[in-house]
């Protein structure tokens, strides 16, 4: 895959997931005018590669729930030291709203999470405890007994990563954040499809959609540019080689090929067509004037910093509304936890501070919210030096409209041989399904129920569609 600065989209061969946005992703000609687009909204999914350890991100602050937690995984926390240090008094605090809902637990968030933290403090973000795939409602008795269908191939990276973006294992086709944007380029006239769907980790099925196929965008690479007059590099460093340059320009504005050159045709519009795509995102996204929020260094530091130009670009791009998806690796800690997860977690603060700062700076944090998701939690039970695949897990939502200062959903104690857990490993049972999450999301960015529905099909089947979080 050819790789891009932040301000151009690429794809596996020159332009065609660019190309293909255009040729495969056409504006719907029977527009169904359902879904509120009215103003401005994106949706921002930042993916966890490899299972966040919801215990060792949100821990147990009252004393007693404390002792549960390092009587369970105390050689994993002891692992800790410095600054990374899991000792109570090292923990930051949060204070919720909504505390009376948890008697007299109290919970705190990583050391490394300051950003966070803070945001949490100031009521500008939630988290949604115990999230997991599921079917229908699931408890110990009926996972032991089968009663209820399972999500299939649990704990398996690859198709739970499948599962969370799009309700199925590693194979599936359309992914719910892709369905939101079919919805929201049926219901306004004017959108611009093109640009509804946004990836800055590569191809993800996350953004699939039947009328609405994911820009991926990248911020690593070394300025390429698709405009073939500009790639000296290529064609070679001086002025010779123009006509080879100006002879492939002509190629791909070619439109006759011929009866026998249907292919080449083809292929030649997708190519050109994915080249202009580029122009027009440049030209957009050229116009914006730098933020002044420094963004850190940092691979979701430049993720959401591109995020963020996108977003100031929206008028010039032609979109009411969008969706992003965004997503760093390393959080298979098996083994090294202690010295791989503190890193990894004062990158996801520090690039969502950042964030944040810059949605505020253009008045725009009430248009936006921002989401984590992840493969699964992890064990409760530590395995020494790590941790392994669990199936709930803690993820935090923020932004300017969201409902924040509050826990949603569950956050049990760390008490392994409670109905919360699998009855080995140490696995928590989600309480809070990936459709319930994506609805409450969905319901916010303008879906109607139907389109809901359509998007998320088990979702009539738990009581609460939406968890008032935003």
């Amino acid at each position: 895959m050819t790789h891009m600065t932040r301000r151009d989209f690429l794809s596996g061969s020159a332009a065609s997931f660019a190309g293909g946005a255009g040729v495969l992703g056409l504006l719907n000609q029977n527009k169904a005018w359902a879904a509120d687009t009215a103003g401005y909204k994106a949706l921002v999914c930042v993916f966890l590669f490899g299972g966040m350890d919801h215990a060792d991100t949100v821990f147990p602050f009252d004393e007693p729930s404390y002792d549960i937690l390092d009587d369970v995984r105390g050689g994993l926390l002891n692992n800790y030291s410095g600054d990374a240090s899991r000792d109570r008094d090292n923990l930051l605090p949060i204070n919720p709203n909504n505390s009376a809902a948890f008697g007299t637990r109290r919970f705190a968030l990583s050391p490394q999470m300051p950003e966070l933290h803070s945001l949490f403090e100031s009521g500008e973000l939630a988290i949604v405890g115990n999230v997991g795939p599921l079917i229908e409602p699931t408890n110990r008795q009926s996972f032991d007994e089968r009663s209820v269908e399972l999500p299939p191939r649990l704990f398996s990276h690859n198709d739970q990563q499948s599962t969370w973006m799009a309700l199925g294992v590693e194979g599936s086709r359309l992914g719910w954040g892709g369905q939101f944007a079919d919805a929201a380029i049926a219901s306004d006239a004017t959108a611009n499809a093109l640009f509804t769907s946004i990836s800055t980790n590569g191809s993800t099925v996350f953004l699939a959609g039947n009328s609405s196929q994911a820009f991926a965008a990248s911020t690593r690479g070394g300025g390429l540019d698709l405009n073939i007059t500009q790639q000296r590099f290529l064609l070679g460093g001086n002025s010779r080689f123009d006509p080879q340059r100006a002879a492939i320009e002509a190629y791909y504005d070619t439109s006759d090929f011929g009866a026998a050159g249907t292919m080449r045709r083809d292929f030649n519009r997708a190519i050109s067509g994915g080249i202009a795509n580029i122009r027009s995102f440049n030209e957009a996204s050229d116009n914006i004037v730098p933020f002044t929020t420094t963004f850190p260094d940092s691979n979701l530091g430049g993720q959401l910093q591109l995020v963020a130009e996108t977003i100031e670009a929206r008028d010039a791009l032609q979109v009411s509304r969008q969706v992003f998806f965004v997503g760093i690796g390393g959080f298979d800690t098996h083994s090294n936890q202690a010295d791989r997860l503190p890193g990894l977690q004062t990158q996801i603060s520090q690039a969502i501070g950042a964030f944040r700062n810059a949605m505020v700076e253009r008045g725009l944090w009430n248009d936006v919210t921002l989401f984590t998701a992840s493969d699964f939690g992890r064990t409760t039970i530590d395995n020494g030096d790590g941790t392994d695949h669990g199936w709930g897990g803690h993820h935090f939502v923020t932004g300017g409209s969201v409902t924040g200062r509050r826990i949603l959903g569950d956050i049990p104690t760390a008490d392994i041989t409670s109905s919360n857990y699998t009855r080995t490993s140490g696995r928590l049972i989600p309480s809070v399904s990936v459709e319930q999450y994506a609805a409450t999301l969905g319901s916010w960015f303008g879906l109607n129920n139907d389109e809901l529905l359509a998007a998320l099909p088990n979702l009539t089947r738990f009581s609460n569609s939406n968890l008032g979080f935003v």
